[in-house]
């Protein structure tokens, strides 16, 4: 953070949590109780605050809380940040930016759902060749949740769950002269959501 200071870097760090901070938000995670015992849900309430270590930091910062409120009792969580508090207030900096970094963690693990780090050849290349695949799969896949499966209850299912759902089916393959033919399984327990994202597919313009 000091380094950041210096260079006029901003930075949106989380903070782990101690006595001294989680007493900062005592009134705060108390109404995020009362919020959770009137409704049964998930209550969360955003504070914000001037914080300093006793001897690790330099200087004072902006420190944003979360009081959240589970079934399992309190859930606090702090994040440290120098960006301002007027164009980011404290429930949009937290829920908006910070949690996008979250996000950006998930996609990466779909990549290695993809086995992109199946990369132990002796060869650049070959390394490469399959990160290429991992991430053209990636791409395929971030299509068919956008075309075929918005409404459905896959739309944000992770890439492993599709492979596992939706593509892997076993079938029969017979090829004629004119045909090849595959008989899906019967007992496929997703055969209706199959047709449902088939009939979206089909109902989308190819171009070129």
């Amino acid at each position: 953070m000091a380094w950041c200071e210096t260079e006029q870097v901003d930075y949106l760090l989380g903070l782990a949590k101690n006595e001294r901070l989680k007493a900062e938000i005592q009134n705060p995670m108390a109404k995020a109780e009362a919020l959770y015992r009137q409704s049964g849900q998930a209550a969360r309430v955003f504070h914000e605050f001037v914080y300093q270590t006793r001897e690790s930091w330099s200087r004072a910062r902006r420190v944003v809380a979360k009081a959240e409120y589970l079934e399992k009792g309190e859930n606090p969580r702090f994040i440290v940040t120098s960006l301002d508090p007027e164009p980011w207030p404290a429930q949009p900096l937290y829920e908006e930016h910070y949690c996008a970094r979250g996000d950006m963690e998930n996609r990466i693990k779909e990549q290695l759902m993809l086995f992109s780090d199946r990369t132990s050849t002796a060869y650049l290349r070959s390394n490469q060749l399959r990160l290429y695949f991992s991430s053209l799969a990636y791409v395929l896949l971030q299509s068919l949740r956008r075309l075929g499966l918005e409404g459905t209850e896959l739309a944000q299912a992770q890439c492993a769950t599709l492979r596992l759902k939706l593509l892997k089916i076993g079938a029969l393959i017979r090829i004629t002269v004119r045909k090849v033919w595959v008989s899906l399984a019967g007992g496929y327990p997703y055969a209706e959501l199959f047709r449902q994202i088939h009939t979206k597919l089909s109902a989308i313009p190819l171009k070129g």
